[in-house]
């Protein structure tokens, strides 16, 4: 406990905790928490938005069932919802990455929706349909292929706000367990020691910052890369 509360030094990179916990180690531990639970809600929008997605854009009578719901779902404040999908599923990593799951996958489906609109109405689409494809091999094979780009553009953007997400429900006691080390929960518990150790709360704030700033970068550069719209304005 002679460690208690150390400021950032050569011995202690990012300082000490109130239990004179090495902050870098938590902040790197925290990380590696944090970012499972973005990319578990990553991989859930790639596959149950890219589903209802194209099943929206193809299928004329599902379009309007799935997009109310997508509507419905869209209606409440993103944060909100997921704060109320959490408490009333406990807290727990995996409650977190439900719940914002079921907060952005909507967004992503429509996002590919409106792209499976505009490549279903291409000239090779309909060669395929009239040499006798049928619906889910156009769409596997012709469609979905030539919609990657705005979905690998929306996913990575998906994966900043899941990260900023998380944060805001552990430090409201709603996302990861209080025994893990999440970014959210180390702002939590060091927000009562802001006067005396600054740096608890700072420090892993500094860090989701810069998380989120870099995927929203790495998004911005994508979209550059992969729209041709932007490459037509550049030329």
């Amino acid at each position: 406990m002679r460690s208690r509360f150390q400021p950032p030094s050569f011995d202690f990179l990012l300082g000490t905790d109130n239990l004179g916990r090495d902050l870098f180690s938590r902040v790197a531990w925290g990380a590696r928490l944090s970012l499972t639970i973005g990319l578990g809600v990553v991989l859930l929008n790639a596959v149950f938005g890219v589903i209802l997605g194209a099943l929206a854009g193809y299928f004329r009578r599902l379009d309007g069932i799935l997009m109310r719901l997508s509507d419905a779902l869209m209606a409440f404040p993103s944060v909100l919802l997921a704060i109320g999908i959490a408490a009333a599923m406990g807290a727990s990593a995996m409650t977190a990455v439900i719940s914002l799951a079921v907060v952005y996958i909507p967004r992503t489906a429509r996002i590919l929706r409106a792209s499976v609109l505009q490549v279903k109405e291409l000239e090779f689409v309909n060669a395929s349909r009239a040499a006798g494809a049928g619906d889910f091999h156009i769409l596997r094979r012709h469609i979905l292929p030539n919609c990657m780009a705005p979905l690998v553009v929306q996913l990575s953007f998906v994966f900043a706000y899941a990260i900023l997400s998380e944060a805001v429900l552990s430090f409201l006691g709603l996302g990861a367990a209080p025994t893990d080390a999440s970014w959210g929960i180390m702002i939590s518990e060091g927000r009562s020691y802001i006067r005396e150790a600054p740096w608890l709360t700072i420090i892993p704030g500094m860090a989701i910052a810069i998380t989120v700033l870099g995927l929203n970068l790495l998004g911005d550069g994508l979209r550059d890369v992969l729209d041709p719209r932007v490459k037509l304005e550049q030329s």
